[in-house]
């Protein structure tokens, strides 16, 4: 695992736009796992500026994401199909019929789960995977005490994730559904790289648990320590727990591959 601190927010979603753009630029048919959540729509505002600016190209990509709610249509605003479709798919010049999402409105929810297993198997496997992190340290809707082996699957939220949630429901709490379709931890883990963004001083705590403490299934995002590439990026507020901090710095600062990406 490698961290990498950068000093506002906003540099810390420009970094993670750019290092998907350049995946993207050196293998045009990336698969490309995708999150959502408001800590993600700045790196999709800077995808977007890229394909706009830069002819970033997404017409060969395929994106599968992490998670879907139970019971809501494609179409329902609260769904993750449509955030992906107003923050980044309506945005580029992706197929949409390469866009793949859970269907939580399936009717058999675990046959959907092994289908979506199926549809990354096909595609070769997940080449980059982006996640954030979850208040408790949940990656997807992998709650505390999901096994770290875990497939895609149906899991029950807690109370913690649905009021974390209600802000983005007009009926607050009793609004957000219970259950939701996630890719599992093990789900995640198979991806050849993994993309970490964590921004925000509320963060702080959670994230040095996940990156410096013990991998335990409370905090599934401690699961990441065991991925061989890892890359995990935050703001100065997030990183603010964090015991490595001058290691984490000096890597950015003088690591090679990082050149092109200092100073800017």
């Amino acid at each position: 695992m490698e961290v990498i601190i950068q000093p506002t927010t906003d540099k810390a979603a420009l970094l993670v736009a750019r290092l998907i753009a350049r995946r993207l630029r050196a293998k045009p048919a990336l698969v490309l796992g995708l999150a959502t959540g408001r800590t993600m729509e700045q790196v999709y505002d800077y995808l977007a500026d890229m394909h706009r600016r830069e002819n970033l190209d997404f017409s060969l990509c395929r994106t599968f994401n992490l998670d879907e709610y139970v019971g809501l249509a494609p179409n329902d605003p609260h769904s993750y199909r449509y955030y992906m479709d107003k923050h980044l798919f309506s945005r580029v010049n992706i197929d949409k019929r390469n866009t793949h999402l859970p269907n939580g409105a399936a009717r058999d929810l675990a046959a959907e789960c092994r289908h979506y297993e199926d549809l990354i198997h096909d595609c070769g496997g997940i080449d980059l995977q982006l996640l954030g992190i979850g208040a408790d340290g949940h990656i997807g809707f992998n709650e505390p005490l999901s096994a770290l082996r875990s497939r895609t699957r149906e899991k029950a939220l807690t109370p913690a994730t649905i009021r974390q949630n209600s802000a983005l429901f007009r009926g607050g709490e009793g609004a957000v559904p219970r259950r939701a379709l996630t890719m599992g931890v093990g789900t995640i883990l198979d991806a050849s790289h993994v993309l970490t963004l964590v921004t925000g001083a509320e963060k702080a705590a959670i994230l040095s648990k996940a990156v410096e403490g013990p991998i335990t299934s409370m905090v599934t995002a401690s699961a990441l320590q065991l991925h061989p590439d890892c890359r995990v990026i935050v703001d100065e507020a997030a990183a603010k727990r964090l015991r490595g901090r001058a290691y984490y710095r000096w890597i950015f600062q003088n690591e090679p591959e990082w050149q092109e990406f200092r100073n800017r």
